[in-house]
């Protein structure tokens, strides 16, 4: 059984698979440190949001380590390159000023950070989804491992996230508390960006889509889920109905890091397949209690702790946990096993071959 037939299984639940999958991202200095030591090219794709780079970027070096998947997602426009404006600092399609740190590529000022009009937004133009060359290199990936490997197509800063990261989260909580007549039509730009970008990945017959928002803190959502409800759900059912128009077989991904088990239901109601990333250490997220509620209607898709266990956890911690996580969010299927965040530069090395070795071990049906 191959990595795409042994994904697709686990992900769909038809039958239990011969083995727990496992899928990761790697963080640049990781990247750098894999391609030396393979002697495989890293290959960065360069997205149309900087910060989904590494998400998509690397898949050889990946598959060469054990996973299942690969990942591919829309880049910038054929022609475009990075406006610099000062120092490090360069302006990306979306008219937004970005800043390369260690671990991400940072958002320093908003393009439309003093907005406060429907005529505002109206007048501001988005990047074209279906501009050339967009997904030159997802169709050549997928071309090219797409027989033997399962694809996730990927579409993060879906709605809510890629709305705040055009204003500013703080402007865009102060909108959202006093009902700003603004937002609807921002987030109606939104969704069609979304929904474009989507569709291609659907056409270019991508195994699933992975949607993301953060809509999660430590302790509870970041808008009230009344309010997740009004503004966005209604938009999602929206895109999920048009993608499974075009390929009925498509599985959803739904990511949400923090604590965001009240908006589970909804997930599943309006046509989730997959949650990710399964955050550890909030509330709602006990593996068992989530299994045991919700394993018959959805799939799992993370799940390994990112903030402590991978950079501290001693080999004896991680491989419990991984043994634990394959044991109950993997019971009879329904478990796509990676970390629950793209694997930062404090892990090490050999933390990540542990884990991949444990996930080999501890896997199996």
């Amino acid at each position: 059984m191959n990595s795409k037939k042994t994904v697709k299984l686990a992900l769909t639940r038809e039958k239990k698979p011969d083995r727990v999958p496992i899928q990761f991202d790697l963080c640049k200095s990781l990247i750098e440190y894999f391609s030396k030591e393979l002697n495989i090219g890293t290959e960065y794709t360069m997205s149309y949001y900087e910060d989904l780079t590494y998400r998509i970027s690397a898949n050889a070096i990946r598959m060469a380590l054990g996973s299942d998947c690969v990942i591919v997602g829309g880049t910038i426009a054929e022609g475009f390159e990075p406006i610099p404006v000062e120092n490090n600092v360069t302006l990306n399609e979306f008219g937004m000023k970005m800043k390369p740190t260690d671990l991400y590529v940072e958002v320093v000022e908003p393009p439309l950070k003093n907005a406060s009009s429907r005529k505002e937004i109206e007048i501001y133009n988005f990047p074209d989804p279906y501009a050339s060359g967009r997904f030159t290199i997802a169709a050549r990936e997928i071309e090219k491992y797409g027989n033997d490997y399962f694809i996730i197509g990927d579409c993060e800063l879906s709605l809510f996230e890629l709305a705040w990261q055009l204003t500013g989260l703080e402007k865009h909580m102060m909108a959202l508390a006093m009902q700003e007549e603004w937002l609807n039509p921002l987030y109606d730009k939104v969704e069609i960006w979304t929904t474009g970008i989507a569709l291609q990945l659907a056409k270019l017959s991508v195994d699933a889509i992975w949607f993301g928002e953060d809509l999660g803190s430590q302790n509870s959502t970041i808008i009230s889920p009344s309010m997740w409800r009004e503004l966005f759900k209604p938009r999602y059912k929206r895109i999920f109905k048009l993608l499974k128009k075009e390929k009925p077989d498509l599985l959803i991904i739904m990511h949400s890091d923090g604590a965001v088990a009240p908006l589970l239901d909804d997930f599943i109601e309006i046509g989730v397949d997959v949650y990710n990333p399964v955050q550890p250490n909030v509330p709602g997220s006990d593996p068992k209690s989530l299994k045991d509620k919700y394993g018959d209607s959805i799939s799992f898709f993370g799940g390994v702790d990112q903030q402590k266990l991978l950079p501290e956890g001693n080999e004896e911690n991680i491989r419990d946990e991984i043994k634990n996580r394959c044991q109950t969010l993997g019971a009879n299927g329904g478990y796509l096993l990676a970390p629950a965040h793209i694997i930062q530069g404090d892990v090490s090395p050999e933390t990540v071959k542990l884990m991949i070795e444990a996930t080999k071990e501890y896997g199996k049906y």
